[in-house]
């Protein structure tokens, strides 16, 4: 065989040499683009493989009373979780937690199931667990692949059940809340508000979750420490004060009649702010914290007396005879009627107008009454008189002008509106027929088709309490009041004078709720007995009014409705009385009794030097 010539044989060389270097070339490009170009992605990549991405929640923000007292706020509480993994790999890990948690079979197959749904975010397990469980998965958590444990803020409410209706409690948000334009940025898991105070200032309170970083093995069980490695902090929601008294609404919860419906409501007589909002029956609060169970859930709902209903600010019914302030005021307003005046026509028990006879709720009568008497007996008669005199199509005008078929735009969500004719054209749309005149007569004394709820009717009197000005009703204390929400009414300083002494009559001797006369404070306000429905067994029993140091200007006005209480005097007026004057006491560091109202001290034999008698 004939060797190559030593030309061609430098020739293959030196191309092997060129083959080997462009080999060595792209080797090196290899290298370079996958250590120094991709160094970072490869980087990424394997950090994803070994840590997992945790959620951190962020702590609610903390609420204050208009003390300083805490009404809400956070504690530490522990929660089980499991990372996202095949349905049979949950279920074997849930079928060994099982004994520790106390997991039913039937929650085990729920969990099984949403880990089908939900494959990218870990499987909540448990919330407030106990201590002693955390332990013990933690001494056996190479048991427990998958397993994290995690401290969680969990929601804790100073007031229990006094606060219920005010603050409303927090659950985990809803499928459909997170379809919803308000919570497009929250995730499944997320503790939001669903009632009250936290639904309404839900992006407050909400606060920023963090995030942090666990590592873990092949198989997916946590390394080292359960904390982690924090890579972005929680930021807490923001604090609020509000203008509640958390100790009024404790105390008003105490005194309200146990068994019995009804509503109570308070307002801070300089700037409306809302001192109290009561509603009975109520809840706890802390019930929900953490995820209610399906059997109280229920009992909640089905419970005929309605304990999640809010009746101080959902509730309507017949203002009855509180109402009667309203048509004074209207009349006052359109100056068909002087506060000395006497009607022509004197209160025997009845009076009939258009061939329809309407009763005083007092069969002899009450004689002949200016306006001060006609309100501190309650006059019937005398109120038809003066509904005559504005007229129905007036009064419905003015009322209506005055606010009473609106909400009061409380900063709480799903406040009613008051029902009330706007027009005359009211009665041919609902009943279909145009009302008689005579009509008038029932409209005046808060009967017909009035009704208002608590709240309402607290917003009335207290500009009555005030210039004839009242601003909205606030929970939360704000310097950014809107001037442009007040109702004004447009009354003299003497006809509200006039007023005022009216409702001082019906405390004083002679007047319906005099045995709630208090002896370091002024109260006044006006009684209500008003039947509702046909069904309805018994009247409902109002008291709305205002107290204060004596000769000086009122300083809380308060709002009592019970349900059925049948007697505006004997079952709203005393707790109102008792209310006013515990927040008034503790406001001038006067000690709190026991014994409050004169009835109180007549039934159990203290003598009562302060009382009035004639």
């Amino acid at each position: 065989m004939k060797e190559p010539h030593p030309h061609q044989k430098r020739s293959q060389a030196r191309g092997a040499l060129v083959v080997l270097a462009v080999l060595f070339g792209v080797l090196i490009l290899s290298f370079f683009r996958a250590q120094v170009v991709r160094g970072s992605s490869w980087a990424l990549q394997s950090d994803s493989n070994r840590l997992r991405v945790l959620q951190v929640p962020a702590p609610r923000g903390t609420v204050f009373d208009r003390y300083g007292r805490i009404i809400a706020d956070n504690v530490p509480s522990y929660t089980v979780s499991l990372f996202p993994a095949p349905p049979d790999s949950i279920r074997e890990t849930l079928g060994r937690l099982a004994p520790l948690l106390d997991l039913p079979e039937e929650r085990v197959e729920a969990l099984v199931d949403e880990s089908r749904v939900n494959r990218r975010q870990p499987l909540l397990v448990t919330r407030n667990a106990d201590y002693e469980v955390i332990a013990a998965v933690e001494e056996r958590r190479g048991d427990f692949p998958g397993v994290f444990l995690e401290m969680r803020p969990r929601r804790r409410y100073m007031g229990g059940p006094a606060v219920g209706h005010a603050l409303g409690y927090v659950g985990e948000v809803s499928a459909a809340e997170l379809e919803s334009a308000d919570f497009q940025e929250y995730e499944q898991g997320m503790i939001v508000g669903k009632e009250g105070l936290e639904r309404q200032y839900e992006p407050l309170l909400q606060g920023r979750q963090g995030v942090r970083f666990v590592e873990v093995d092949a198989v997916g069980r946590v390394i080292g420490s359960f904390e982690g490695q924090a890579a972005a902090p929680a930021v807490p929601g923001d604090e609020l004060y509000l203008h509640l008294d958390l100790d009024l609404m404790e105390y008003i919860h105490e005194i309200f009649p146990e068994d019995m419906r009804g509503a109570v409501v308070a307002l801070n007589a300089e700037d409306g702010g809302v001192l109290a909002l009561y509603s009975a029956p109520t809840f706890n609060p802390n019930s929900f914290v953490g995820g209610i169970s399906r059997t109280l859930w229920e009992s909640l709902n089905q419970d005929p007396s309605r304990p999640l209903y809010n009746r101080a600010v959902v509730g309507r019914y017949p203002p009855a005879s509180t109402w009667k302030l309203a048509t004074a005021a209207i009349g006052l307003e359109m100056g068909v009627v002087e506060p000395d005046e006497f009607m022509p026509t004197a209160c025997y028990g009845s009076y009939t107008y258009q061939g329809v006879t309407r009763r005083c709720w007092r069969a002899e009568g009450h004689g002949h009454q200016d306006l001060a008497g006609a309100i501190g007996h309650s006059c019937n008669v005398w109120f038809y008189q003066l509904g005559l005199r504005i007229g129905l199509e007036r009064l419905v005008e003015e009322g209506t002008r005055l606010g009473f078929g609106e909400a009061c735009g409380i900063d709480l969500p799903r406040e009613m509106a008051g029902t009330f004719p706007e027009s005359l054209d009211w009665w041919h749309r609902v009943f279909n027929y145009r009302p008689f005149e005579n009509e008038v007569m029932s409209l005046s004394i808060g009967q017909g088709p009035n009704d208002q709820t608590p709240l309402k009717m607290a917003q009335f009197y207290l500009a009555l309490a005030r210039d004839g000005s009242a601003p909205r009703p606030q929970l939360i204390r704000s310097p950014d009041a809107d001037p442009e929400t007040d109702w004004r009414l447009d009354l003299s300083e003497a006809s509200l004078v006039a007023l005022r002494e009216g409702l001082r009559y019906v405390t004083a001797p002679g007047g319906t709720a005099h045995l709630s006369s208090l002896e370091h404070w002024d109260l006044m306000g006006k009684t209500g007995t008003a039947q509702g429905s046909p069904t309805q067994e018994h009247p409902h029993a109002w008291f709305v009014g205002m107290a204060g140091p004596w000769e000086e200007d009122p300083e809380i006005v308060i709002v009592v409705l019970v349900e059925e209480g049948q007697s505006g005097s004997a079952m709203a007026a005393p707790i109102a009385a008792k209310a006013a004057d515990f927040h008034l006491r503790r406001k001038y560091g006067i000690p709190v009794d026991t014994i409050q109202t004169l009835g109180e001290h007549l039934r159990s034999g203290t003598p009562a030097p302060w009382a009035r008698w004639n």
